[in-house]
């Protein structure tokens, strides 16, 4: 019996005109990404604040990444 694999859990802060527009044009092209990644759009990645990165850190993210 094989032991579990780690899927982390994975929040992406995505600016809205780039990188969101980017993943949904994916979704359009019927790309796929992993399931474990969840992307949150934003008004622009100079948005984020370091507050945003350690909620998603306490919530259970395994990892957090901000796109512009």
């Amino acid at each position: 019996m094989s032991a579990p694999t780690f899927e982390p859990e994975i929040i992406g802060f995505c600016c809205h005109y780039c990188a969101y527009a980017a993943a949904d044009l994916a979704g359009a092209m019927r790309l796929s990404y992993p399931v474990n990644v969840k992307v949150v759009e934003l008004p622009c990645s100079g948005r984020i604040d370091a507050l945003h990165i350690l909620q998603a850190l306490e919530h259970g993210a395994d990892a957090v990444f901000v796109a512009g």
